[in-house]
């Protein structure tokens, strides 16, 4: 409606009754929707305010005595209202109504203005609802007093920050002032060849041209080998690859009853992969159902949704996978899970749902939801987080790595550029390298900072590019709070999505969100320059590579979540979670089952005498799906052998040429 009203600013001249005339009415049609809301809105004791907030919330409090109004008896007057709500986008239908006396306010345009600015105050929460999940005040959720002084030591020890504010930040910008200075040298080394470029165009606004990265080469050996570990695979159905993976690992048994009680029930395992196939499958209970079978009964079934399957037996279950992972001799070769990537995966959402949102380039003029989800260099999902529609990555990304279900926690995080927000960087402190993918990496703004000796130090070629300079009196300033946030983060006592709402109010940054963000021009600067290296791409092409990971794993969830047009069905939050939790497990006990294979192949293929290299075996990937059926009415019953893997296929023709064209 804001942006509806700037544009009859600008756009409307002064006279043009008909504009003017067609606005009030609109305004009304919103004034008559809401109007039956006020009085329990107004009166509501949930609400609270912080400092930002209490004017807003005082006029809200005052919004069931104007709507009883009868304001063609007695006009309301600008005396009446708090006039510094109104914006100036506001001012002409609020003040200006040439069908109200001289000097009236339009009782129903304020009304909507003060509703449009409590809405702007909820999403900062300078206003807050308690009891509330997605309303509360994050504040009152941060460590402080005794409850921080108890623990501050061991979390700041955790973090590696028990130094003095000067001395960290001395070590910090030392770091940074190295890594201008490496690039600089390595950029007059490289001359002529280098893979960046300083361009200065006539008006003297310096920036870098960077030279677009091309796909690496495959080898005859890379290309045979993928064909024949896929032509070694074993073709299986679903359900026979989640009970295979569970008689290796036991995953299903992590579903314990909800009362904490042993359970007596016969076949629960099968009953367990059953409901994982409906979920994850999004086909529900109906394919599954087997009359006459005891595990597969409706009754059975819904017994045990109801006390089995819940938010912390799915992140059990997937410890124990991401853990088994670990153990498989192939996956050494892709990563030891410290570098990981996040990103969404999008649902339409075609039911009434208040935990779904709109976006035109994901859901056209439909709601949806994204699963954003962390996947390490092991190809393992190690956590999720559902968040509706398609808001910014960046507010919800810190949540979903400090609550990672199993496996080390990763040091290098790469996202896409959605992610990229200094404040996020700055919030690196928990003990996360952020690494956002760049689409515009020439354009990017670079920071530096003086010397801890007051000097300024000079860069050489990229004078013109080191233009920035980080304020660290800001950080030294907030220090103290931004350790107390660090420490709330990773202690859970509050959500990262909520503090970076808070840290900007209109747009602007907090004095508190500001120190984060210079704090987090250092990480930045520091990550732009890796990925700018003159000479090595090899970071960059880590970080692209990482990504590409995620999209394929991506696509083999788009393959098993195939049912209702890929669309969740779902009504509420719990169960549009529980349902892509199930979802994130299949495609991790794929993973497995395609890892352990494709280490067998491997093997059997050098115990012929086929010499694989590490590097080619490096680069295949467990999310292939040719030999995986996830159609049709499942069979939910094993098939594998008492002991070892199934039998894999023979060895395709060929690999005595490729032995000698590649000279091994």
């Amino acid at each position: 409606m804001l942006a509806a009203l700037e544009q009859v600013e600008e756009l409307v001249p002064e006279d043009d009754g008909a504009a003017e005339a067609a606005l009030r009415a609109a305004l009304v049609d919103k004034y008559n929707t809401v109007r039956p809301f006020l009085k329990l809105l107004g009166e509501s004791r949930a609400l609270g305010a912080a400092a930002g907030g209490r004017k807003v919330l005082a006029a809200v409090r005052r919004l069931p005595e104007l709507a009883r109004r009868q304001v063609g008896k007695k006009p309301l007057l600008p005396k009446e209202i708090d006039a510094s709500l109104v914006s100036a986008a506001w001012r002409r239908p609020i003040f200006a109504n040439p069908d109200l006396p001289a000097g009236a306010v339009d009782r129903d345009a304020y009304v909507v203005c003060v509703l449009e600015g409590l809405f702007r105050a909820l999403q900062v929460r300078d206003v807050f609802a308690a009891p509330s999940l997605r309303w509360a005040d994050p504040r009152a959720h941060l460590l402080d007093g005794l409850a921080w002084e108890a623990i501050s030591e061991d979390v700041l020890a955790s973090l590696s920050l028990t130094d003095p504010v000067d001395a960290h930040l001395d070590a910090k910008l030392l770091a940074l002032d190295a890594a201008w200075k490496q690039m600089a040298g390595r950029l007059e080394e490289a001359g002529d060849d280098a893979l960046v470029r300083v361009i200065n165009p006539a008006d003297g606004h310096a920036r870098l041209s960077v030279e677009k990265l091309g796909a690496l080469g495959e080898s005859a050996s890379l290309k045979w080998l993928r064909a024949a570990c896929q032509a070694m695979l074993p073709r299986i159905d679903l359900p026979e690859l989640l009970l295979e993976v569970h008689s290796w690992t036991g995953f299903l048994d992590a579903y314990t009853h909800l009362a904490d009680i042993s359970t007596r029930m016969h076949d629960l395992p099968r009953s367990l992969a059953a409901l994982l196939i409906s979920e994850a499958c999004n086909v529900g209970l109906t394919p599954v159902i087997k009359d006459g079978d005891e595990a597969l009964t409706r009754g059975r079934l819904s017994h045990v949704d109801q006390n089995y399957v819940r938010a912390e037996t799915h992140a059990a279950a997937n410890a124990i996978l991401i853990e088994a992972q670990r153990g498989v001799p192939i996956v050494k070769l892709w990563g030891g899970g410290l570098l990981a990537s996040v990103d969404g995966l999008r649902f339409v959402v075609p039911v009434q749902t208040i935990n779904a949102a709109p976006s035109p380039k994901y859901f056209g003029y439909k709601r949806g939801l994204t699963l954003l989800n962390a996947v390490n260099d092991q190809v393992m999902g190690i956590g999720q987080v559902v968040v509706p529609g398609t808001l910014r990555d960046s507010l919800y990304i810190l949540d979903c790595l400090i609550n990672i279900d199993a496996g080390p926690k990763p040091e290098l995080v790469t996202t896409d550029q959605a992610s990229d927000s200094d404040m996020v960087f700055g919030i690196s402190m928990l003990g996360y390298r952020i690494a956002p993918r760049f689409a515009d990496l020439g354009d990017q703004r670079f920071w530096r900072a003086d010397l801890p000796d007051g000097t300024t130090p000079a860069y050489g070629l990229l004078e013109a590019i080191a233009r920035n300079k980080i304020n660290r009196s800001k950080i030294a300033t907030q220090w103290a709070d931004m350790t107390r946030v660090a420490g709330s983060l990773v202690t859970n006592q509050v959500r990262a999505y909520d503090l970076l709402r808070m840290f900007a109010r209109n747009g602007r940054p907090t004095p508190l969100g500001q120190a984060f963000a210079e704090y987090g021009r250092i990480d930045k600067t520091l990550h732009l320059l890796s990925i700018l290296d003159p000479i090595d791409d090899t970071y960059r092409r880590k970080l692209n590579k990482q990504l590409t990971v995620q999209e394929s794993r991506h696509r083999l969830a788009r393959k098993i979540c195939h049912g209702n047009g890929g669309k969740i069905r779902q009504a509420y939050r719990e169960g549009q979670e529980d349902q892509l939790a199930a979802l994130g497990l299949v495609v991790n006990a794929v993973a497995l089952w395609n890892s352990k294979y494709l280490s067998a192949a491997v093997d059997q293929l050098r115990a012929h005498d086929v010499p694989v290299k590490d590097e080619d075996a490096a680069r295949l990937s467990p999310l292939g799906h040719a030999h995986l059926n996830v159609l049709g009415r499942y069979a939910i019953a094993s098939s594998a052998p008492a002991e070892g893997l199934r039998r894999l296929g023979e060895i395709p023709d060929g690999a005595d040429a490729v032995v000698e064209e590649e000279g091994v």
